[in-house]
């Protein structure tokens, strides 16, 4: 993919990869997010990382993974998609209410959709790709 590879490679040769990262007080640099991934509504930049580390604190969930939606009058808004531990039952009411007490209003998800198993590619990484196909095709949790 020539044409893909002339966009990513600059002239100076350096890669292009897409990783988002902030440098601390102490000249640290830290991942935050993919830039293909960044979730930007109503103006705010806003990390899909930042929501699923919330997420994956609380008690009964097992995977989580957030992503971007259409929305003609913000540009995008937020979803979550959820698993529970095994055994385990979670409400997407349960989960608002949760991360309403650990965010900003702004990162809040618009909807929550509890699936008893995230999608996986072979290596285990979740599938980002397929949540935003079915957020697309508006099945909905809240």
């Amino acid at each position: 993919m020539p044409e893909k590879t002339a966009e990513e490679l600059r002239a100076d040769g350096f890669f292009i990869t897409g990783d988002i990262g902030v440098v601390d007080a102490d000249g640290y640099v830290s991942i935050v997010g993919r830039q293909k991934d960044l979730i930007i509504s109503g103006g705010y930049n806003i990390y899909p990382r930042d929501i699923e580390e919330v997420l994956y604190a609380h008690p009964k969930v097992l995977e989580a993974s957030v992503v971007g939606v259409p929305d003609p009058a913000r540009g995008e808004e937020v979803k979550a998609f959820v698993s529970p531990i095994d055994g385990e039952t979670v409400t997407p009411e349960e989960i608002a209410e949760y991360l309403q007490q650990r965010m900003a209003k702004y990162k809040w998800p618009r909807d929550i959709e509890i699936l008893k198993e995230l999608p996986k590619g072979p290596t285990g990484k979740i599938l980002k790709r397929e949540l935003k196909l079915r957020a697309a095709k508006g099945k909905s949790g809240r």
